[in-house]
This record gives structure tokens, sequence and C-alpha cells, in this order.
């Protein structure tokens, strides 16, 4: 029994060093909590206390998301800008298969730049843009009107 336990009574757990390393894979996969969970064979609760209890764990778990994040962002990245790569097309011409190397062009994708833009750069990229008017020296002004 860990120490923890010990001190606070209550079931023994069933964490082991090597789900360390198990964690940083399925996080690497895009795992969120509940899949952990379920993989463990555990409630969702075990593993926030297993955060919490166990930094190893918790460091596998941010560095697995980290590289799956980042894979993600270049990824959304690439399909903003357009991206080409080489492809084997096969044909068959008077019977025989041809297989002819070309180059496949993906046009940039609007919307994946966009959303890159906006959460890279929102103070540039937000929808709603935020406008102040000012008076002499940056004073508020104050608009007094009367409709008689």
């Amino acid at each position: 029994m860990d120490t923890f336990m010990a001190k606070r009574g209550g079931r023994p757990t069933v964490y082991k060093p090597e789900y360390t390393e198990q964690v940083e894979k399925l996080c690497l996969l895009g795992a969120i909590d509940e899949q952990l969970a379920n993989f463990f064979n555990v409630t969702r609760m075990t593993i926030l206390r297993w955060k919490g209890r166990y930094p190893e764990f918790v460091e596998a778990i941010d560095r697995g998301k980290e590289v799956a994040n980042s894979n993600i962002a270049v990824s959304l990245y690439k399909r903003g800008m357009g991206a080409s790569h080489p492809e084997t097309k096969v044909f068959v011409i008077d019977g025989e298969i041809q297989k002819v190397e070309v180059t496949k062009h993906h046009p940039p994708d609007t919307t994946a730049a966009i959303f890159f833009l906006k959460n890279r750069d929102p103070e540039n990229w937000k929808d709603k843009q935020d406008l102040g008017i000012t008076g002499k020296d940056g004073e508020s002004i104050v608009w007094n009107v009367n409709f008689k």
C-alpha cells in the first residue's frame, strides 16, 4: 500500500509505474481522461487522483498531449497553406498495368487558415472588433441628445 493510502485509509491504489509509459502513448493518440480511465479500467476520478499523486504520471500526460497538439498544429498549418506531395497513379493501358509518378496538389484551405490565425493571433484575427471613441487626450465622450 502506498504511503498516501496508509495515512488516509481506504482501498490501495491500482496504479503501477508502467502506466507512465502507457499514458504518454495514449495521449500521443489523442486520448482524453475518460478514455484513459476506460483503458486502465478505473473511474475518471481515479485518473484525477493519479494526476495529483504521481508527478511522473501527469508529466507523461503533458508530454503526450504536447506532441499530439503540435502535430495537429503542423497539419492545420499545412492545410491552410496548401501542399503538394508525390503520388503513384496506376493505369491499365493496352491490357498492361502502368504506374506513373505524379505530383498531387492540394490548394490552401481557407477555413483552416482562418482557424489557425484566429487562434495564433487573436488580436488581429478575431471576429469581433472593439471600437472605442474617445475625445481629446483619450477621455470618454458623453453624448447629450435632447429629442424634443
